[in-house]
C-alpha cells in the first residue's frame, strides 16, 4: 500500500535511526494498520513523521476523528511503552490510554490528547494545580514502585546519588579541567546533602525527570495529561519539581516559585514532616533534577554534541535552588 509521507528530521538531519530501513517503516505501518482496524480505524491522510535521536514519532490521520500518535523508543528507554500502559491501569486520570504497545520492539500507539499547555494561555494557577496533580499522582505510584523498576524504569535511590555522580563525571570525557575541578569540589557537599535528604524520608516514586509544557496536555481548565515518559526515573518525587518551576519562572517570573513548591508539596504534609522540612527536601532534591537530565543525556544519547548537554546539566548540580 502506497502511503503519503511527511517527514520532519528538525536539527538532526543526519541522525541515524531505524526509520532509514524500508524492512523496519513496512513492519511499523503493518503494526499500525492492524491496530487501527483493531479500534475500528483506518489511516487517512499524510502522515507526519519526526525523526529524532531519542525516538521516531508519527502523526497518524484517522478517518472522523482526531490523529492518533505512534512513538518508536530507542533501547535506552524501550520501558516507556509497558511504563505507559501501566499507569493507565495504576493513575487512569492522570495519564493516556495507549491503543496498543508492543514493549519488546519499543513501540506504542496513543490517542491524542488535546492542546498541550504551550499551545494555550494558561496563567499562573494552571501550574499550581498541574503540579497539585502530578504530586498527587507521584504519591499514589509510591506503593508501585517495585513495579516500576520491574518494567524497566531506571532506578536511583537518594543513597546511590554520589555513586551515580561519580560515573557521569568520570565517563564523560568532554569535560574541560576546570569543569572536572568543579565537579570535584562539589561532591563532598553532594554527599552532605544526599545524607540530609535521605534522612527525611520521603519515599521514593515516579520522577516524570522532564515535565514542561511540552509534555504536559491541558484540555480544558483544571484538567492534565502527563506523557511522554522516556526519561522516567524512580527515585526522589521532588527532583520532579526542577523542570516545571524553571519553566514557569521563565514565563511569569521567579515571584510565582514559592507557590509553585507549596502547590506541589500539599499533597505530601500526610507524611508527618513539617513545612520547613518538605520545603528543605525539595530544595535539596532541586539538585537531583540536575543529575537526573545528566543521566537522561548519557543514556540516551552517546553522540558528542549530546555529551556537552550532560555535562551542562552536571554542571548544574551545583547551582542553589531559587526558592
Amino acid at each position: 500500500m502506497e502511503r503519503t509521507v511527511d517527514v520532519d528530521r528538525g536539527a538532526y538531519p543526519d541522525v541515524v535511526t531505524p526509520w532509514e530501513q524500508g524492512a523496519w517503516r513496512e513492519a511499523v505501518f503493518g503494526w499500525v494498520d492492524a491496530q487501527l482496524a483493531y479500534h475500528g480505524l483506518r489511516l487517512s491522510g499524510v502522515v507526519r513523521v519526526r525523526v529524532r535521536p531519542w525516538s521516531v514519532l508519527m502523526r497518524v490521520p484517522v478517518g472522523g476523528q482526531a490523529s492518533v500518535w505512534f512513538k518508536a523508543n530507542p533501547p535506552g528507554s524501550l520501558f516507556e511503552g509497558p511504563l505507559t500502559a501501566a499507569l493507565a491501569r495504576w493513575v487512569p486520570e492522570y495519564v493516556l490510554r495507549p491503543l496498543a504497545v508492543d514493549g519488546g520492539r519499543g513501540w506504542s500507539l496513543l490517542p491524542d490528547g488535546g492542546p498541550l499547555l504551550r499551545e494555550v494561555e494558561a496563567p499562573p494557577r494552571a501550574w499550581e494545580e498541574l503540579l497539585g496533580g502530578y504530586a498527587r499522582m507521584q504519591r499514589a505510584l509510591v506503593p508501585r514502585v517495585n513495579g516500576l523498576a520491574a518494567l524497566g524504569v531506571p532506578t536511583l535511590r537518594v543513597s546511590e546519588v554520589p555513586a551515580s555522580f561519580d560515573r557521569l563525571r568520570d565517563g564523560n570525557g568532554s569535560l574541560e579541567p576546570e569543569q572536572r575541578a568543579r565537579l570535584d569540589a562539589l561532591r563532598p557537599r553532594l554527599v552532605d546533602w544526599c545524607a540530609e535528604l535521605d534522612a527525611l524520608g520521603v519515599p521514593d516514586s515516579l520522577d516524570h525527570a522532564d515535565l514542561h509544557e511540552g509534555q504536559l496536555f491541558h484540555p480544558e481548565p483544571g484538567r492534565f495529561t502527563y506523557f511522554d515518559w522516556g526519561d522516567a526515573i524512580v527515585s526522589h518525587p521532588f527532583a520532579s519539581l526542577r523542570i516545571p518551576a524553571q519553566r514557569a519562572a521563565e514565563r511569569y517570573g521567579p515571584e510565582v516559585l514559592p507557590r509553585l513548591r507549596d502547590a506541589y508539596l500539599e499533597p505530601w504534609t500526610d507524611l508527618g514532616l513539617s513545612t520547613a522540612e518538605l520545603r528543605r527536601a525539595a530544595r535539596l532534591a532541586w539538585r537531583l533534577g540536575a543529575l537526573g537530565r545528566a543521566r537522561a543525556w548519557t543514556r540516551l544519547f552517546p553522540s558528542a554534541t549530546e555529551a556537552t548537554n550532560g555535562v551542562r546539566s552536571l554542571l548544574e548540580t551545583g547551582d542553589a535552588p531559587p526558592f
